[in-house]
């Protein structure tokens, strides 16, 4: 399948191949709801994605993983680290400049950036706000959570949307996609508090967990001491109603979205917010443990999107005259290889 997916988007260079072929292990092993909705796009489309996935999880590890991390530089102080993300971030200056790249996830990402003429300040901005993890544990308010998350989030909406194609202009489908980012992160937040706090970091904003007599310490003493209190899961039921917001806000970005890329997102969307659900269902215990959704849960949704892909491509076979003028894709193309 992914020789076939190469194929398909005339990535034909042997180095190339195996650097697109890295990124999507990467997504297959540790995107599993990322790399499901992926599946719906068209097949010249998916490395892309992968590429986008790739490099993002690479920068991640280098920042979050243990010692022995998957990234090489990953783990140990933050000098050191540090020092890791400022190879990876030379490597990507040099590789949107020649189109190369060191690293298997940089040549993927300079290819496809190049293809599909992604503005390479999303880049940036995600590695500055990749940076700012080493030294920054809290944020005083949702405010500047928001702010962070322009770069840890939002780009990477902005990243995926000219792969994705819409029937309007970019510029009017960006906050949509900047949205829904900002949703899945969000998303990711609440389910990964646990885990983050064992980081050293707490991504709740303190003025929402103060509002109901929590602060920092009571999320520890949860944590470590394997309790719950009532203070804590109020700040979480609050944390997710504002992440259900963002959802609203970037549920109307979809229609402008290229047909054929829809039922990818709607996936996406459906399966993150299930995440929501399950995190109530499991009575708000993800200092405790990650919430996830059930399995039977995932392949319905998956079968519910494959019937829409499928109809998605016959009316784009059959051309504009069978597509309503509403739904005509218009979409960003890739750049032929040089």
């Amino acid at each position: 399948m992914t020789a076939r997916e190469l194929d398909a988007a005339r990535i034909t260079d042997r180095r190339l191949r195996a650097a697109y072929t890295h990124c999507r292990e990467l997504n297959a092993r540790h995107g599993r709801t990322y790399f499901l909705a992926t599946r719906l796009l068209p097949p010249e489309r998916r490395p892309a994605v992968h590429a986008l996935y790739g490099f993002a999880r690479w920068a991640d590890d280098i920042v979050d993983a243990p010692h022995g991390g998957r990234a090489p530089g990953a783990g140990g102080d933050t000098a050191r680290r540090t020092a890791a993300l400022d190879r990876l971030s030379d490597d990507l200056r040099h590789g949107l400049a020649d189109g190369r790249g060191s690293a298997p996830v940089v040549a993927a990402l300079a290819d496809t950036s190049r293809r599909y003429a992604i503005d390479h300040r999303h880049f940036t901005d995600f590695l500055t706000a990749m940076r700012s993890d080493l030294t920054v544990t809290e944020y005083a308010c949702y405010d500047d959570l928001r702010a962070y998350m322009h770069g840890s989030a939002a780009v990477i909406g902005l990243q995926m949307l000219p792969v994705l194609g819409a029937v309007v202009p970019r510029e009017e489908a960006a906050p949509y996609a900047a949205e829904l980012g900002v949703a899945f992160q969000l998303t990711n937040f609440l389910r990964d508090v646990g885990e983050d706090l064992d980081r050293g970091r707490v991504y709740l904003p303190l003025d929402l967990i103060a509002a109901h007599g929590a602060d920092r310490e009571l999320l520890r003493h949860c944590r470590y001491g394997g309790r719950s209190d009532h203070r804590v899961t109020a700040a979480l039921r609050e944390f997710e109603a504002l992440t259900r917001a963002a959802y609203r806000r970037a549920a109307p970005g979809v229609p402008l979205l290229d047909p054929v890329a829809r039922p990818c997102i709607r996936t996406a969307l459906v399966l993150y917010g299930g995440i929501l659900d399950a995190v109530a269902a499991d009575g708000w215990t993800v200092l405790h443990r990650r919430a996830v959704v059930p399995r039977r849960r995932r392949v319905l949704v998956a079968a519910d999107s494959l019937l829409r892909v499928a109809a998605a491509r016959l009316a784009a076979r059959r051309g504009p005259a069978s597509t309503p003028a509403g739904d005509r894709p218009t979409p960003s193309r890739p750049k032929e290889p040089a």
